[in-house]
């Protein structure tokens, strides 16, 4: 590119040439496919039927948070395709070229806080694989500080090496992974949910089982103020990709591409894993007395071929979901901190490291850690990001970036010396309501005396930061820049 500013420009985040825009309609579709049919999202639905609701209402609330979540994802997607900048530069023009580093920074940590989730994830299937084979517990006895034991810490260190193979191979290998396993990883679902109804005695049992919140249950006459901290961490699960999704949609040979793959491939998925999740989930309840949300662990009480098969799937999809969902990302986030010097596998490499030391079993201790607090929480940070966004591209500058100036620190982009105040303002005014509310829900002894409105207001943080940010946003920028 020429007149590029060497401190903000390298080859892997330079705009993509029409030789790179080879992904068609169907490539999108398997890459959600390969992304969603991934234990965290099997998780994230199996984990509601814990939380009280009945099986039906789990697999709405999860069908209903994704149709919302597309939006965003098509609206931040579009400048993607249309000028293939990844996200860590699209966010350059509301940021300012040096401001952007914040919005990349933090959605960098919340991708290693997921990559690391999914190595853990790996890890188990792993440890669990072994020993089936070997007929024994290779737990290990807890290891001081980390609270796990040593046999899932070896686990968890081998799984974190086998995914830096990948890194080194980039993002062709990844669209051809998931283009592949997207239909065994369906099959090996639907095999799980025939042996669930089969062992549960027919789905009649499994759908009978009653919402904690109907009439007589522990929660009766809650439903509706429980519904919507669930709204909102559902919203958040992908909430990560509806940022970072120019990362992908840069590839895309037309607009209509990432649209079309998009619609068919992310809400529809969303919908039947979430299913297939909560039915199994509700059987498990019948068959063993107690909801088992975590698949790794439910195959670990199984036994025959078809458990070592699909503890072998769960391991391949977890590589290609984590480098796909987490590791891409963040490479970028971090790669746009300093592009001169770090390169796209030197950012994935740092986004190892960090997640290593982010301890993420610990994340993945509740259920109502893993909704409330992590997903919630990270929502009420990136949904603000999501919403100047498109206040940005969509209301301010109506789909018009002068992709140059992107890369030049005298250009357009440039602000006040690199910093847009005006997105830093609405940035904070859209995190800071929800702040109080997320300290209550992470450390309730030490912020128990935080109440209603912010407490209430935690349960919409998505939404909250999102439309507070977008609105600020347009309100503080001139029509005419």
């Amino acid at each position: 590119m020429r007149g590029h500013d060497d401190s903000l420009w390298n080859a892997d985040l330079a705009p993509t040439g029409v030789d790179q825009r080879t992904w068609r309609w169907y490539h999108f579709a398997a890459l959600w496919v390969g992304m969603i049919v991934a234990v965290p999202t099997w998780m994230l639905a199996a984990g509601l039927i814990e939380q009280g609701l009945s099986a039906a209402q789990a697999a709405g609330v999860v069908l209903v948070g994704n149709v919302v979540t597309l939006i965003p994802l098509l609206l931040i997607g579009h400048a993607g395709a249309r000028y293939g900048v990844p996200f860590a530069v699209l966010v350059r023009a509301s940021f300012g070229t040096r401001g952007a580093r914040v919005p990349a920074l933090a959605r960098a940590l919340v991708a290693c806080g997921w990559y690391g989730i999914q190595t853990w994830i790996g890890g188990e299937a792993l440890l669990t694989l072994l020993g089936v084979l070997l007929k024994r517990d290779l737990t290990g006895d807890p290891l001081p500080l980390l609270g796990i034991g040593w046999g899932q810490f070896l686990a968890f260190l081998l799984f974190w090496a086998v995914q830096l193979f990948f890194l080194q191979k980039g993002l062709l290998v990844i669209r051809r992974l998931e283009t592949w396993t997207a239909p065994i990883k369906i099959a090996i679902c639907l095999a799980l949910v025939w042996w669930a109804v089969d062992k549960a005695g027919g789905l009649g049992p499994i759908f009978a089982a009653p919402s904690a919140f109907a009439p007589g249950g522990a929660k009766q006459g809650q439903f509706w103020h429980a519904i919507w901290p669930v709204l909102t961490a559902m919203v958040g699960f992908w909430g990560t990709l509806a940022l970072n999704i120019p990362d992908f949609t840069r590839f895309a040979k037309r607009q209509r591409d990432q649209i079309i793959g998009q619609a068919i491939g992310m809400p529809p998925t969303m919908g039947l894993i979430a299913l297939a999740s909560v039915i199994t989930t509700s059987a498990t309840v019948v068959i063993y007395g107690k909801a088992i949300w975590d698949p790794v662990a439910l195959s670990g009480t199984l036994a025959g071929p078809f458990v070592l098969l699909g503890l072998v799937v769960i391991s391949i999809d977890t590589v290609s979901c984590n480098i796909a969902a987490n590791l891409v990302c963040a490479a970028y986030d971090f790669s746009s901190l300093w592009p001169a010097k770090i390169s796209y596998r030197m950012g994935g490499l740092i986004t190892a490291l960090i997640a290593l030391a982010m301890m993420p079993w610990r994340l993945l201790a509740t259920t109502g850690g893993y909704i409330f607090i992590w997903l919630t929480g990270y929502g009420a940070l990136l949904g603000p990001i999501a919403g100047i966004l498109i206040s940005d591209y969509w209301l301010v500058r109506k789909g018009r970036l002068d992709t140059e100036a992107l890369y030049r620190t005298d250009g357009i982009y440039a602000y006040a010396n690199g910093w847009n105040w005006r997105a830093l303002l609405a940035f904070a005014i859209g995190v800071l309501p929800n702040l109080p509310g997320f300290l209550h829900a992470a450390a309730p002894a030490a912020f128990g005396g935080i109440g209603a409105p912010w407490t209430t207001l935690y349960d919409y943080a998505w939404f909250v930061g999102l439309f507070l940010a977008l609105a600020s946003y347009r309100i503080l920028t001139p029509t005419s820049r």
